[in-house]
């Protein structure tokens, strides 16, 4: 059986939003993306893939497509496949997401 504690996966850089992988497989991945006040994972499209965020600690400010929305703690949001989307912390404090895509872009 394979399990991991989220709190031992979390960890920032001070240059970027740092992805932390929790489970990969050919069919998906499942991360834990980490961001420090003022940083972002720019507006960018996956063709055959869907994604999910889930807020784990913080607040965020999701764009998908063309509107754009605050989730804080226990809040989730997906990106379907070919939509724009990407996540900003204006916030001034930690933001930790899990984040799932599926199938699992090449």
């Amino acid at each position: 059986m394979e399990s991991k504690r989220l709190e031992d996966q979390v960890s920032f850089s001070d240059e970027k939003m740092k992805k932390n992988a929790l489970f990969d497989s050919p069919h998906l991945f499942y991360d834990a993306y980490c961001l420090l006040p003022g940083q972002s994972q720019k507006v960018h499209a996956h063709e055959g893939s869907d994604k999910v965020y889930y807020v784990a600690r913080g607040t965020g400010c999701f764009t998908i497509g063309e509107e754009e929305a605050d989730l804080a703690e226990g809040d989730a949001i997906i990106a379907r496949a070919g939509v724009p989307h990407g996540v900003r912390n204006d916030s001034e404090e930690e933001l930790v997401l899990l984040v799932t895509m599926a199938p699992r872009p090449a």
